[in-house]
């Protein structure tokens, strides 16, 4: 057994659901794993197993251990990854779009998972490979993957302490005025089980956002994640009126204006996914405590259709 983490349940949590506390706290590991290690052992609180369904009183001890097995059964494969920076510590990666991070039905093969193993074989002894956090499959941009049990533990506890500064580039359907923070919990569709909404009783998501560039019907968007939700950038832009260019599932389907220009309008109807790029990446590095920065330029299906947007929006002055 390795020791992954000790902390502890803070007092705002009291009379809530276990699980649920635990999966507010034990951010990187989803309520369902949190609920069989409870009941395996491998997580206790206050050196007990009691049931996921017990009642929070704040400032219990949580202990989290976990085995020494492969994350996943995931074979390593020759894939090419843009790897930013690499030590004995840390690996960063600029993932493509359309690379899935993490095997599951429908997709067992060709994802970062595989990728990374075969770059880095040590990482099968680490749970999900070393992975600490995730991108979607059509999301562009950086990642940061621990090479050690040490340094995933200093990373979890980081993303849980909201240390991890991650900043993205985000292309929205119209004109925003001014910057501004959407503060609205996250949880699954109540239809829709495969969508996020913001619903009530959700998990706490907080994204700020700031104006750099706008353009005729469009806005490109500096935005911050002071939380970790699925899809938080696309649910929190959508909610708000302004959904992501290019997202199929939250409403983002490309609108080109009367009287466009060919080439940009041509460039809206091309882009096939959502146009959300993970751009800056800041951490505390695990071993040598330096404070670490990393930045990726936008990929080239994604600048190319800024460039047109920007070209489109220069003619119109013009006029």
């Amino acid at each position: 057994m390795t020791e992954k983490l000790f902390t502890e349940l803070p007092s705002e949590l009291a009379g809530m659901r276990l699980d649920a506390a635990l999966a507010r706290v034990l951010t990187a590991y989803s309520r369902s794993q949190l609920k069989q290690w409870l009941q395996e052992g491998a997580l206790t609180v206050d050196g007990g197993q009691p049931l996921p369904r017990s009642v929070v009183r704040g400032g219990e001890q949580v202990r989290l251990r976990i085995p020494d097995t492969p994350a996943s059964a995931a074979q390593p494969e020759p894939i090419e990854l843009n790897v930013v920076h690499a030590d004995e510590a840390i690996i960063v990666i600029d993932k493509p779009a359309g690379l899935v991070v993490h095997p599951a039905v429908g997709h067992r093969e060709g994802t970062l998972v595989n990728a990374l193993l075969h770059y880095a074989p040590e990482l099968a002894a680490l749970p999900r490979a070393g992975i600490v956090h995730r991108l979607d499959k059509e999301t562009t941009g950086l990642l940061v993957v621990a090479r050690t049990a040490a340094a995933q533990t200093a990373l979890v506890r980081q993303l849980q302490e909201r240390s991890v500064h991650r900043e993205y580039r985000a292309l929205v359907q119209g004109v925003l005025i001014s910057g501004g923070t959407v503060d609205a919990a996250i949880g699954r569709h109540p239809v829709d089980r495969k969508r996020m909404a913001v619903v009530s009783g959700g998990k706490p998501a907080v994204t700020h956002y700031r104006v750099l560039q706008r353009l005729r019907a469009h806005s490109l968007l500096q935005v911050r994640l002071d939380t970790g939700r699925t899809h938080q950038i696309r649910v929190h832009m959508a909610q708000i009126g302004h959904p992501v260019v290019g997202d199929p599932v939250y409403g983002g389907r490309p609108r080109p204006v009367r009287d466009m220009q060919p080439e940009a309008a041509q460039a809206l109807a091309a882009f096939r996914r959502q146009a959300l790029h993970a751009a800056v990446l800041g951490l505390t590095h695990p071993v040598t405590e330096d404070e670490c920065r990393f930045e990726a330029p936008l990929p080239g299906d994604f600048r190319s259709l800024l460039d047109a947007l920007e070209k489109d929006a220069a003619q119109s002055q013009a006029r």
